[in-house]
């Protein structure tokens, strides 16, 4: 007679999701990744909240998290209430955070954020946010005085530049003090890096701008500063070819992001993560994947079994899951054990201090 936590045991190793991978140096338990996520939840001066260390840790059975976006300078914050890894206080907190993971078996990398344009003068003494050009946003920005009109950004000078890739550099030092087991950057999702990456955003006609591989030049030093902090191996990088979030456009997302791809690849960095919904028309992801050498990560609506499918076709090597983490905690165990998944409360994505962020029970609750 076999016994069903054994009969258990069977079944996931027959599943891609659940078979151990090796990342770099890292050895991860399985390949379910928990995808960042802002929760709006840091205290005064961005430290993360003392609750950040439950959320983790309750999370820590992913075989890798990657954290919410944390702004590497008080310059990149365009958000109420999300981390930064740039103050002593900050660096303190977030090494709270990687000891909880770590006693329990976890990896967790911080994912480095600058905002660019998408931020308000309320958030910088009046000063006007920075972008690749002069241009707006459409949308608000919800800030401490509530929501409020984006504004036309300054266009950052080219001499600024080296500034921001210290910033980077300094926020990667900083994730290394406080005890991550890598970094991200965050290149998706229409923030600096994204801003500089797409034409629908970077008009500029100096080395920064124009053809793709001007565009592309700012992020790449970006991410060689971070690898002189990291290594290769330990260093992410994210992207979104084909989103339109935060007004974000690219006359050939395939070719600009081909083109990045191959770059990174050249890099030799750990993984790329690529979110991009799996059931959207004309996806770039697939063109992408034979490019890169390394781990590549997946993210965008997938389930249990379109998660073992992309892994199993070799779409992917990992794959990563947003929203359904908020609500099941322990979703590892359940995807294993073919059970339903408790449903996600939105009206508590960004508020509500321990509601909807660390009172979702386990399913062994």
């Amino acid at each position: 007679m076999i016994h069903a936590t054994a009969a258990a045991k069977d079944s996931q190793a027959a599943e891609p999701l659940f078979e151990p991978y090796q990342l770099g140096p890292l050895h991860l338990s399985n390949r379910i990744v928990m995808a960042p996520m802002t929760r709006s939840r840091a205290l005064d001066g961005n430290v993360p909240n003392p609750l950040a260390e439950i959320y983790y840790r309750q999370r820590a059975s992913a075989g890798l998290i990657i954290t919410e976006a944390s702004q590497v300078s008080p310059q990149g914050v365009g958000y109420i209430r999300t981390p930064g890894i740039h103050s002593p206080e900050q660096i303190a907190a977030w090494r709270r955070i990687t000891a909880a993971v770590a006693r329990e078996g976890g990896k967790i990398f911080l994912q480095l954020w600058h905002v660019g344009r998408i931020s308000h003068p309320d958030f910088h003494d009046g000063a006007l946010p920075v972008a690749p050009s002069a241009i707006a946003p459409e949308g608000e920005v919800f800030t401490a005085q509530g929501p409020k009109k984006m504004v036309t950004p300054r266009a950052l000078d080219a001499s600024e530049l080296p500034g921001i890739v210290e910033q980077f550099r300094t926020g990667a030092e900083n994730a290394k003090a406080a005890g991550f087991d890598g970094v991200e950057l965050h290149g998706a999702n229409g923030y600096l890096l994204d801003q500089f990456t797409r034409d629908g955003s970077n008009h500029r006609t100096d080395d920064y701008g124009g053809s793709i591989e001007n565009r592309v030049r700012f992020p790449l030093d970006v991410t060689k500063a971070v690898i002189d902090v990291w290594g290769n191996e330990r260093v992410g990088y994210r992207v979104s070819p084909t989103g339109a979030y935060n007004s974000m456009t690219d006359s050939d997302p395939r070719a600009t992001f081909s083109y990045l791809t191959q770059r990174l690849s050249d890099l030799g960095i750990g993984y790329l993560h690529v979110t991009e919904p799996v059931s959207a028309e004309n996806r770039v992801t697939p063109h992408l994947r034979p490019l890169f050498k390394g781990t590549f990560i997946v993210n965008g609506g997938y389930d249990a079994a379109s998660g073992n499918a992309a892994i199993a076709k070799g779409e992917a090597d990992l794959v990563a899951y947003g929203v359904p983490f908020i609500a099941n905690p322990d979703l590892p165990y359940r995807f294993g054990r073919k059970a339903s998944l408790a449903a996600t409360d939105p009206a508590t994505f960004y508020t509500g201090e321990d509601k909807g962020y660390t009172d979702y029970p386990a399913l062994r609750a």
